[in-house]
């Protein structure tokens, strides 16, 4: 089994450093999209190779676009011209022993069954077209999911996690939740899912900038279009300064590129909820990092999480959780094509010690911890296959 290096960090916590950059894409933003629809693609078709022939045969559904469409978004309503188009693609198993398994029947199933459930203003019968495009796998990565002794690496690649979340990254998160949850929504029924959220932290001061847009069937003047926009921006004031402690203060701009007296170029308004009607489209791994914000001081992998094969892919934590003395944790982990998951090529632990903690009373603990985790890798990865860990 893997050997863990473990070092002590050189530099100060993010917490403690003069400025940090946080971004968070929320669930109607296209990239946001893309990352959830191939992830629960993954899910799909690991449940139906497993189903199929009891193991997750070879497949990465990580290679998708939502091509922004086309509407005519007006005061008071609208009409969609061009639906959007949603490419899912890469590659995956279709036939195993003689039986045929429907990967784009389920692709389609999936995209259309997610659009329903987390988008309420977008039919996805006539807003959407999918396009498949996942092809299939070849011969020598397909022998990768026949090999005996549990699941193994299916490609060479890099990982990084961290935690805890700094006060800045834990408040952009909750910022967007807060935005899309279910009592805001109950309270402004006339606000989108497209969610964006910026926190630029300076020492104690963040400034949050906020994108949503309010439904166009909703609003028939530029008057109450600005009413409604105060109303959300005063409960969104009182989140903030809710959440963001005694530390931070915090202020917030929403819809930055409003103008009054400009028409409908000078509100935010959306037909669907989502930019991806019409002014933006999409991409699997621009989204969420999988430690569930884009935090531009952190150390991040240019890996794709979403619809990965999740028997072939590594997620790693609970070190901060269960180490005592250790105020900022980070690990990175390689896989190497062919080794098992549970051996990964290499791993390094980062750690800020708190004040007084010895690096020697702390090492061996979070080494236990990594051995732990290896042992345990075969019950995660089949947790990850079902869909129990989000990865965007």
């Amino acid at each position: 089994m893997t050997k863990p290096t473990i070092q002590k960090s050189t530099c100060e916590p993010l917490a403690d450093q003069p400025f940090e950059i946080v971004e968070w894409k929320g669930l109607g933003h296209p990239d946001t999209i893309c990352d959830a629809v191939m992830e629960q693609v993954a899910v799909e078709l690991a449940q139906a190779y497993l189903k199929l022939c009891g193991r997750v045969l070879h497949f990465n559904a990580d290679k998708g676009l939502l091509v922004a469409g086309e509407v005519d978004c007006r005061l008071g309503g609208g009409r969609v011209i061009t639906p959007m188009r949603l490419v899912i693609g890469d590659r995956a198993t279709f036939e195993w022993r003689k039986k045929l398994v429907p990967v784009a029947e389920i692709a389609e199933r999936v995209a259309s069954t997610w659009f329903r459930q987390h988008l309420p203003h977008v039919d996805p019968l006539k807003h959407l077209t999918c396009q498949v495009e996942l092809k299939p796998t070849s011969a020598e990565l397909q022998s990768v999911s026949e090999r005996r002794g549990g699941p193994v690496a299916n490609d060479t690649s890099a990982a990084v996690g961290y935690a805890p979340f700094t006060p800045t990254e834990r408040l952009v998160f909750q910022v967007e939740q807060f935005l899309n949850s279910r009592s805001f929504k109950k309270a402004f029924p006339d606000t989108g899912q497209d969610v964006k959220v910026l926190g630029v932290r300076t020492r104690g001061q963040v400034a949050l900038t906020v994108a949503m847009p309010l439904l166009a069937s909703a609003i028939r003047t530029g008057s109450q279009y600005f009413v409604r926009k105060a109303e959300v921006l005063k409960a969104l004031q009182s989140f903030v300064k809710q959440k963001a402690g005694p530390k931070l203060s915090a202020t917030v701009k929403l819809n930055a590129l409003d103008r009054r007296g400009a028409g409908v170029e000078g509100m935010y308004l959306s037909l669907l909820g989502t930019s991806a009607e019409a002014g933006d489209s999409g991409e699997v791994g621009r989204g969420n990092r999988v430690c569930r914000v884009i935090s531009l001081r952190r150390p991040a992998s240019a890996e794709a999480a979403a619809g990965k094969n999740p028997m072939a892919h590594v997620l790693a934590g609970q070190i901060h959780r269960n180490v005592k003395g250790l105020r900022e944790v980070t690990v990175w982990l390689t896989s190497q094509i062919g080794r098992p998951v549970s051996s990964p090529q290499y791993v390094m632990v980062e750690v800020h010690l708190a004040q007084g903690v010895k690096m020697a009373s702390v090492e061996p603990l979070i080494s236990r911890q990594v051995q732990d985790a290896l042992r345990s890798m075969m019950p995660f990865c089949q947790a990850l296959a079902k869909g129990d860990y989000a990865v965007c």
